[in-house]
């Protein structure tokens, strides 16, 4: 994989944090993803957010596993750590690096393939953890690597590029989160960077596991079966003298709308989904009366938006559970690291 970077003009009157840093040098590579991608909104939302949060680059770690959603980690920050992962496997990195080093902020990006299906058990194990760290889950509904297959988030209803209708019900990462006791959950749609930024802040402050899905529309698997311009078409009537792909350029949806409003978003096939901000009157620190909210109001067709959940109660995170040191290990002297012969002869007499 190769990356472009951006060049390094600096305008002079831009703004600066506490740092004197400019957002400008929060940005990453120049992005590889579809022109209108959702995913790219994301980036300049988290790059908004760790600008305004006065986080030095080098104070954040950036984790990721594998698809679309995985390349953004490569797109903001790129003075910061960084860690991609194998396929469903970025939880399991990200904990054993936040146990290592408690003084790092880390953000973990994954799609709704990389979470909900193969990963979906490192995603559980993070959440019952509580890992202190921020999951951005990029969530379209397909694969977009492997040419748009319904994911495990895909709608009933929902008709792939092929026109083939998904059939099976959808896991709801934020449904999961509840239900496995997370104590920061929310989504947002990739589109609303004003309810997005705020969000992406109060995840980083937040002492222990916090989720955000985020609704991010795929531009590129949107053309159906019957259409004399679409891929499948073009490739079955027409002689090719070397395989090629064209990605159309997009224009990116956005959205805003009140607190408290349902609001309908068409995407680029035609196709509409509802959200629903949530109101000043909601309360988001009742896990039940959350998850029946949260169902009541998928079962009506409208994604909540907004900060779903949070722990009113002191939670532990998995350092205090676990009784982590506070010095980075690799800050450790050896001689603490290595407790020598007798030491190590004094542990393994617990397992006797």
């Amino acid at each position: 994989m190769s990356f472009i970077n951006k060049p390094k003009v600096r305008h002079p009157d831009l703004p600066k944090n506490e740092l004197g840093l400019t957002r400008r040098d929060y940005e990453g590579a120049m992005s590889t993803l579809c022109a209108g991608c959702g995913h790219d909104s994301v980036t300049s939302a988290i790059t908004q957010a760790i600008w305004e949060l006065d986080i030095r680059p080098e104070q954040l770690a950036k984790l990721s596993g594998i698809g679309c959603s995985s390349k953004t980690t490569a797109y903001f920050a790129s003075g910061a750590h960084g860690f991609n992962a194998v396929h469903g496997r970025m939880p399991s990195i990200a904990a054993g690096a936040n146990a290592a080093n408690r003084d790092l902020h880390y953000i973990g990006i994954s799609g709704d393939g990389d979470s909900l299906s193969i990963g979906f058990g490192q995603f559980a194990h993070a959440i019952r953890r509580n890992v202190n760290m921020l999951y951005i889950c990029e969530n379209n509904g397909v694969y977009g690597l492997t040419k748009g297959q319904f994911s495990a988030s895909a709608d009933i209803g929902t008709k792939s590029k092929k026109g083939e209708e998904n059939r099976q019900a959808p896991v709801d990462p934020c449904l999961a989160a509840l239900s496995l006791g997370g104590t920061f959950i929310a989504r947002s749609f990739s589109g609303d960077k004003d309810q997005l930024v705020p969000l992406i802040k109060a995840g980083l402050r937040h002492r222990g596991f916090a989720l955000i899905d985020v609704i991010s529309p795929c531009v590129t698997f949107n053309d159906h079966v019957g259409s004399t311009k679409s891929y499948q078409f073009t490739r079955e009537h027409y002689q090719e003298a070397v395989h090629a792909d064209y990605i159309p350029p997009r224009t990116e949806i956005t959205a805003s709308y009140a607190e408290g409003e349902a609001f309908p978003v068409r995407m680029h096939d035609g196709s509409q989904i509802l959200l629903r901000k949530l109101d000043k009157d909601y309360d988001p620190t009742h896990r039940g009366k959350a998850f029946e909210y949260l169902r009541t109001k998928l079962r009506q067709g409208e994604h909540v938006t907004g900060l779903i959940f949070v722990s009113a109660a002191s939670s532990h995170d998995m350092h205090e559970m676990m009784n982590t040191t506070h010095v980075p290990l690799n800050q450790l002297p050896y001689e603490k690291m290595h407790p020598g012969t007798a030491g190590l002869a004094s542990i393994l007499k617990r397992y006797g």
